[in-house]
Formats: C-alpha cells, sequence, structure tokens
C-alpha cells in the first residue's frame, strides 16, 4: 500500500526552513509505515522454555470438618500455569502432567475437605533449553508434621516427562546406578559416623544402621533426576518412617557433565551440555 505525503503551500521564509520541514517529513514517513506493518506476535511462544506464571488459592474449609481444629480453617495452594509453547499440543500434555491433582493425587477439593494440608508450592529449577524441571513441595500435619516433595523434568519439544532411558545410554544404566549408589552408601556411613560420635543413645545409632543397610539406589531409581546449569543431581527418597526421618539420607547426588559426558545419550536432550 502506498503512503503518500502531501505538503501544503505554506511560503517559507527561506531555503533552511523548508530543508528542516523536509526532513521532518522524511523521519515521519517510516514510522507510518511501521503502523501499517502487520505486527509481530506479543505471546512470544517458543518450544524452548515456558512461561510458568503462578496462582495462588486459599482453601476456607467448612466450619463442621475444623470444629477440633480451628487453626485448620484455611491452606494455601500456590500451583503454575503453564503457557507461551508455540505447539499447542505439547502445552496441553504440559498443563495435564502439572496439574494439581497429578502431584500428590489428591485435588483442590479434595484437600479442602481434608485438614491435612498446611501449605502446596513449587520451585522452578530450570527452563531454557527445551527443558523444564519444576519440583512440588506439600507440608501439613496429622498425628505429626510432614513435607513432601514430588519432582519433574519435562521435554517441551514433545511434552513427555524425560526418563533415564531417554537421556542416558542403556548399556550403561547399570554402572550410573552404581555410581549413584556409592555416594548414597557414603552418606550412610557419614550419618552413621556422627551418630557414633555424638552423646545420643546408642540405641539410635542401631536404628540408623538398620535402616540403611537396605538401601539401595537401583537402576530403576535413575529416573528421578533434576536437570540444572552445571550437571544432574539424582534424588532417592529413602522413605523413612518420621520416627526416624532425623537418620534418612538427604537423597540429593550431583554430577557434573563432565562427570557423565560417557553415559549421556549425544542426540538426546542431554546432548547439548556435552557436546
Amino acid at each position: 500500500m502506498a503512503i503518500h505525503f502531501s505538503l501544503p503551500l505554506i511560503p517559507f521564509k527561506n531555503n533552511r526552513m523548508q530543508l528542516l520541514s523536509l526532513l521532518a517529513l522524511s523521519l515521519l514517513a517510516p514510522s507510518s509505515f511501521a503502523q501499517l506493518k502487520p505486527q509481530a506476535s506479543a505471546s512470544g511462544a517458543t518450544n524452548d522454555r515456558a512461561i510458568v506464571t503462578p496462582r495462588k488459592v486459599v482453601i476456607v474449609r467448612r466450619a463442621a470438618l475444623i470444629k477440633d481444629f480451628p487453626e485448620k480453617k484455611t491452606a494455601t495452594v500456590t500451583y503454575p500455569v503453564i503457557s507461551g509453547l508455540k505447539n499447542p499440543t505439547v502445552l496441553k500434555r504440559i498443563q495435564s502432567i502439572l496439574q494439581i491433582k497429578n502431584v500428590f493425587d489428591t485435588s483442590l477439593a479434595e484437600y479442602r475437605e481434608d485438614t491435612w494440608l498446611e501449605e502446596f508450592g513449587y520451585k522452578v529449577n530450570y527452563n531454557k533449553n527445551s527443558i523444564l524441571d519444576i519440583t512440588f513441595t506439600q507440608s501439613g500435619s496429622g498425628a505429626y508434621p510432614d513435607t513432601h516433595t514430588k519432582h519433574f523434568a519435562l521435554n517441551l519439544k514433545n511434552g513427555s516427562v524425560i526418563k533415564a532411558s531417554d537421556v542416558f545410554v542403556t548399556d550403561n544404566l547399570t554402572i550410573l546406578s552404581a555410581m549413584v549408589n556409592r555416594k548414597l552408601q557414603n552418606e550412610i556411613r557419614k550419618i552413621l559416623a556422627e551418630l557414633s560420635a555424638s552423646k545420643r543413645d546408642p540405641e539410635d545409632t542401631r536404628i540408623a544402621k538398620e535402616a540403611g543397610e537396605v538401601l539401595e539406589f537401583k537402576v530403576e531409581n535413575l529416573d528421578d533426576f533434576s536437570v540444572g546449569t552445571k550437571g544432574i543431581t539424582f534424588l532417592y527418597d529413602a522413605g523413612y518412617p518420621h520416627v526416624i526421618q532425623a537418620f534418612e539420607p538427604d537423597g540429593r547426588y550431583f554430577f557434573s557433565y563432565s562427570e557423565l559426558k560417557p553415559y549421556i545419550k549425544r542426540d538426546a536432550m542431554l546432548g547439548q551440555f556435552v557436546d
């Protein structure tokens, strides 16, 4: 579409004034053209990273439910709203995986009809290079206070949960799990040594030793890992009962990408970190 400008026939006092007027019109023209051109999408949609927006809901429980526990009238739920992916199918898959019900197998309505929950939240650990890594946490109390976590590493290219077999060389999974298990066993030995050196009841050391003897990081545990800028953290939940949770291993075992280089598939999601 052509844009025409006409200049009123106003007499100029001198050539300098005419030159300045023509210069002003030349600057105005590109701006006018820009207004007529189709505008680029403001959504910023991409599959490289997701837009994660927190949404907070305060649960208010009915009076009959909290009659004996008035302090449990409310609970706070902060969950992620996912957007910003250009592929609508992938976006729907990610949204489905991260819906509240799918995290701890409890819906918002079910949280409202139970008095255990105090707070539900999440933390984004990594969100770029087509990977979204996110950890959910819920805390509450029944007979005793407790906290649970659930982790997801998501492929933003296809909307799937990233598994060990997707990103690590299959033939090396046994070796890799043994590497992580060594770190687990080292942590258990450290816990026992600290208990022995302390003035705690020797019975505590015996209980912690017996609980630790059955722990082993196996191939099937490799699926739970967190992606970071510098490396991978393998996660392990020992599942100790509340009475001995003080002796439970932290269960977070970090390996740099350089350490994992022989085990990472070059044509998979983690290959970009070792090429």
